[in-house]
């Protein structure tokens, strides 16, 4: 049975006295400084650690007393070439409806073709995932800890990094994740609207802790492209095309999720897309071939980078290159990812990061996508085997694989010779230095019933609400804004939830009952002609309204005075509605209820433009991919918005 400390104090005392009367004074000092020693080492409880390699002993990894950098040496010293490549990956895995991690017949979606962690974990000696679809709260915890028993149970037991791409903003569009009880949140560019960089680095508190309670510890953001090509898809997840607003805004949102410096109680950014994805020629993504390459007809290459000056000056834990080919800003037109130039020379060279540098998704093998297969995006080095390719990304000075499974590559270089082991060591550590700061060697588990508790909490959603509403811009009021909800005015309303309008007003069938027409509408677009249906989500093309679509907006400003609200994930081009209508919104992610408390003035528009609003698909196309707000006569310049 073992003795609390304050029993073994007084069977300690009885001896000394006991002592004390039996010998002369000089031995019982002896005696009592012995026992004194005996008593202070039992008041000591054995060194706690995780025996993570099951040895029966405390390892120099696994001492939380020692340095990082000398248990990350330790680490090193035991890992074997297997274990280092497979650390190398970070791709997708699933977790259940139900919180277990185990593959499933029936299971649809992307739980359907990704792999169980405990494939990668034990097969691929992976332990860096990625979430995409997942389950409600309680469950997600629970597949977390699920995930992290399986990899305690390892050779090594190195616990997993779960990263995710965002999943609090209120939108639609293809780039966010399912909320799943999370706040939700204007997308970057409504923070960019509100131009507020203390509300950026609270949100980015709130998404830290709310990912902690999950064991979400790797942000795959922020965005730090900027812009400047308003047809490119991506545009809703930057903070606009002014690269000194989005560096205020990206410091601050990286202190938010990381604070000052890296560590217990952080989620690590992963900045991206280095060197700046946003001068994508015609505005077409580099996720496909339809477009490799990103251009600089205004030569402003430098531009793009200050966003990401300010990423570093915030000490981001790591950078994603993006998939396009900067063509002609390097010495070979490659993707940046296999771009030594950019990865080396520019970013740990001349800029001195030494974080870790993980590729963007796929570059290296191809995927099946329904009936098609989606080629890597091994741009430029096309003609290269897939295990040409991993070489090549190495020896640019990438860390990590994202979207892959493949290790077996970087074995088989090792041994051939082609790539020596203390190059992989330098990328280990970076990893590995990661997850040590991060504290998951130290306790990788979540609180299920905390989480429950954190994720979605009312005072994280009440803000996240007021957000909404103070990023909308208001563009045009010719109807006298805010409107009187004690009038009850009789609504028509288009593409909002009449149940949510009730509140406002009498809702009625026709415009032509009506007093005011509101109306929501996205940002058009034109699919891709392809049979990838990824790549049929991504919002590519003219931002012009045209055919029935324009005409019916008309037809209902002329019957009725109309408000529209168009929803900004791209610069839209909406003259003719604009002209039309009586009251003009934008909006960068937000409810029917944050719009309508809008326009019934029980909150007010803060938001200014983060972006440009061209006046016509000619200016689009005649402006330049790397140069921001220079299309010709804008419908409404950058930083425009009215107020009341």
């Amino acid at each position: 049975m073992r003795h609390s400390n304050t029993f073994r104090l007084i069977q300690l005392q009885k001896l000394i006295i006991c002592t004390m009367k039996k010998n002369n004074i000089q031995k019982s000092f002896l005696t009592l400084t012995v026992l004194s020693s005996m008593a202070l080492m039992s008041f000591i409880d054995p060194p706690k650690y995780r025996d993570l390699n099951k040895n029966g002993k405390m390892d120099p990894y696994e001492n939380i007393k020692l340095p990082i950098e000398k248990r990350i040496s330790n680490l090193i010293s035991l890992m074997n070439i297997e274990e280092k490549a497979g650390m190398m990956f970070i791709n997708g895995t699933l977790i259940n409806a139900d919180g277990t991690i185990e593959k499933k017949e029936g299971a649809t979606g992307f739980a359907a073709r990704l792999p169980s962690p405990r494939e990668l974990i034990e097969g691929k000696k992976m332990n860096h995932f990625n979430y995409w679809q997942t389950p409600n709260v309680k469950e997600m915890a629970m597949g977390y800890n699920a995930i992290q028993k399986v990899a305690e149970g390892t050779r090594l037991g190195i616990p997993v990094t779960i990263a995710s791409d965002p999943r609090h903003y209120f939108s639609n569009n293809i780039f966010a994740m399912e909320a799943n009880g999370f706040s939700q949140w204007p997308e970057q560019l409504g923070f960019a609207a509100i131009i507020d960089t203390q509300l950026m680095q609270k949100f980015g508190d709130i998404a830290r802790q709310e990912y902690l309670a999950v064991g979400i510890r790797e942000a795959l953001h922020p965005m730090a492209d900027l812009a400047t090509e308003p047809r490119w898809p991506r545009v809703s997840g930057t903070f606009g095309e002014d690269a000194n607003l989005s560096a205020r805004m990206i410091k601050a949102y990286i202190l938010g999720f990381q604070g000052s410096k890296l560590g217990v109680n952080s989620v690590a950014t992963m900045t991206k897309h280095f060197s700046g994805g946003g001068p994508q020629k015609e505005g077409l993504d580099p996720h496909f071939q339809y477009q490799k390459g990103q251009v600089y007809p205004g030569n402003n290459f430098n531009y793009h980078l200050i966003p990401f000056e300010a990423a570093f000056d915030a000490n981001t834990a790591a950078i994603m290159p993006y998939y396009g080919v900067p063509i002609d800003q390097t010495s070979e037109n490659v993707g940046f990812s296999y771009n030594k130039d950019i990865i080396t020379r520019l970013l740990r060279e001349k800029y001195k990061y030494d974080g870790v540098v993980c590729t963007d998704w796929g570059l290296v093998t191809d995927t099946q996508m329904g009936p098609v297969v989606w080629p890597a995006r091994a741009w430029g080095v096309e003609n290269l085997s897939e295990k040409e390719r991993v070489k090549k990304i190495i020896d640019a000075g990438c860390d990590q694989f994202g979207g892959e499974n493949c290790p077996q590559y970087i074995v088989e270089l090792v041994k051939e010779g082609q790539i020596k082991e203390s190059r992989i060591d330098q990328s280990i550590r970076r990893l590995l230095r990661q997850k040590f700061t991060l504290g998951l060697f130290d306790n990788p588990y979540v609180d299920v019933e905390k989480a429950t508790q954190t994720v979605g909490r009312s005072d994280f959603r009440k803000l996240g609400d007021e957000t909404q509403r103070r990023s909308m811009t208001l563009l045009k009021n010719d109807i006298k804004l805010p409107l009187n909800a004690e009038a009850k005015l009789k609504i028509y309303v288009k593409n909002i939830d009449p149940k949510v309008a009730s509140k406002y007003g009498l809702i009625v069938a026709l415009p032509e009952q009506a007093d005011v027409a509101i109306i929501r509408l996205n940002t058009p677009w034109v699919p891709l002609e392809t049979d990838n249906p990824f790549a049929k989500g991504f919002h590519h093309g003219d931002l012009d309204f045209k055919g029935k679509d324009l005409v019916d907006v008309l037809t209902i400003c002329k019957t009725v005075p109309t408000i529209v609200d168009i929803y900004l994930d791209r610069p839209a081009v909406f003259p003719e509605i604009n002209a039309a209508a009586k009251g003009v919104f934008g909006n960068y992610g937000a409810s029917d209820a944050a719009l309508l408390d809008v326009i019934f003035g029980n909150a007010k528009p803060e938001g200014k433009l983060p972006f440009e609003l061209p006046s016509s698909m000619e200016a689009v196309r005649n402006q330049k991919e790397d140069v921001p707000y220079d299309s010709k006569d804008p419908l409404y310049h950058f930083g425009f918005g009215l107020s009341y």
